[in-house]
């Protein structure tokens, strides 16, 4: 629930946006007037935008009880002058537009959650989000659901009203939502909002007075951003109008792209997904007999050094990376030589080296690091280094004639 202050008219005038009042002071660029309209920043909606006397209004702020008017430039006003103030009327439409739709998703809220409470609420300049507190997984939560649920809302035309309570007896009526955990406690009336059979809230911001006026709502993403959080994000008005023509357009053109209608477009996009699994499946099989080819072949790479039978070679196979021959490296060490070493290409260039342990495998594969870069590690009969600088065909040349 915002502050507020007896010097603020917003929250219950929301559609005056053009006003004269007399200034009650002036610090600098900050200005407080004895009434103002201008709603100020406060429990997740965000100040209004305007001018007074023409210059920019970039921030209002309640402090100590008062409403606080931060200018772009110092004025040229004082104290006791009147002033005129003009509040940016689309986008205060669009906040109370947001606040509303926020009180009818909680309603919705209300509907499908058997335990929730209020977990939080912001509006920015493109959407709208509200945390619903419950044990409920986001994944089991249908937007699409809760986005028929406000919108029927909508266009039900349901009135919206506000009117002051005393806050005791306020907090003693369950179905009234506080959306800041001990404003009863501080205050002796608190500001309660209501869509009529729907929702009831304790809450400061600026509404509409009838839903019709919330226009279309496009929930845009449900999710969890903590624990026994699930937050609900969405747009209202034109935005909400765009978001949904966006997301026309990518299906439309989707479809175009599989041959398909929209309407058919789930079906086609599941069948490609299983002809792209089956084909990931048969070229991994190939793969993998490429690769089994490959390390059977290797005897002819083989090279004498130091009374040692070494086996270089290179992996020229798409996809195959360090991880996927290091097993099969280990166990040919000491079956058909002394120093399995192989390179290849995943990303960059890599080497895999295993060795009976006569030959350091990682003090060979730190020699190779050093020389064409990268890094890597590991023990005496096993390592491996990526990120190498060279071709593998360099790096098979230096283990056969340099290492």
């Amino acid at each position: 629930m915002a502050s507020e202050s007896r010097d603020n008219r917003a929250p219950d005038e929301p559609y005056v946006t053009e006003f004269e009042a007399a200034v009650r002071s002036v610090d600098g660029t900050d200005v407080r007037l004895k009434e103002t309209y201008f709603y100020a920043e406060g429990g997740g909606q965000p100040a209004d935008r305007g001018t007074l006397n023409g210059i920019d209004v970039v921030d209002v702020q309640m402090r100590d009880g008062e409403t606080v008017h931060t200018l772009a430039t110092a004025p040229d006003f004082e104290t006791g002058d009147d002033v005129t103030g003009s509040i940016d009327d689309e986008f205060r439409t669009y906040c109370m537009r947001a606040h509303t739709a926020s009180h009818a998703l909680y309603g919705a809220g209300r509907e499908l959650f058997d335990d929730h409470g209020y977990g939080g609420f912001d509006i920015d300049a493109e959407k709208g989000r509200i945390d619903f507190e419950t044990d409920r997984d986001p994944d089991e939560v249908n937007a699409l659901t809760l986005q028929r649920m406000v919108n029927e809302v909508v266009w039900e035309s349901r009135d919206v009203s506000w009117r002051e309570m005393d806050a005791a007896q306020a907090r003693d009526r369950d179905e009234i939502v506080f959306n800041e955990t001990g404003a009863a406690e501080t205050t002796d009336t608190v500001r309660i909002v209501e869509i009529d059979d729907w929702d009831i809230a304790a809450c400061g911001g600026t509404h509409v007075e009838n839903t019709v006026e919330i226009g279309p709502v496009k929930v845009l993403e449900v999710s969890n951003p903590g624990s026994g959080l699930v937050r609900v994000e969405y747009a209202v008005g034109p935005t909400a109008v765009r978001a949904q023509l966006d997301e026309t357009r990518a299906a439309t053109r989707a479809a175009r792209t599989l041959e398909t209608s929209v309407e058919e477009l789930p079906e086609r996009a599941t069948a490609v997904v299983e002809e792209n699994a089956t084909l990931e499946a048969e070229v991994d099989t190939l793969r993998d007999r490429l690769l089994e080819e490959r390390l059977e072949s290797l005897g002819d790479d083989t090279v004498s050094k130091d009374g040692e039978e070494w086996i270089v070679g290179e992996l020229d196979i798409d996809g195959i990376g360090p991880n996927d021959v290091s097993e099969r490296v280990r166990a040919l060490a000491g079956d058909i030589g002394d120093v399995v070493a192989l390179t290849g290409v995943n990303g960059s260039a890599f080497v895999v080296v295993g060795t009976t342990g006569e030959t350091d495998a990682s003090e060979l594969v730190d020699d190779v690091t050093a020389t064409f870069g990268g890094g890597g590690g590991g023990g005496p009969t096993f390592a491996q280094g990526g990120g190498l600088e060279d071709d593998p065909a360099a790096v098979v040349d230096y283990l056969r004639t340099e290492a």
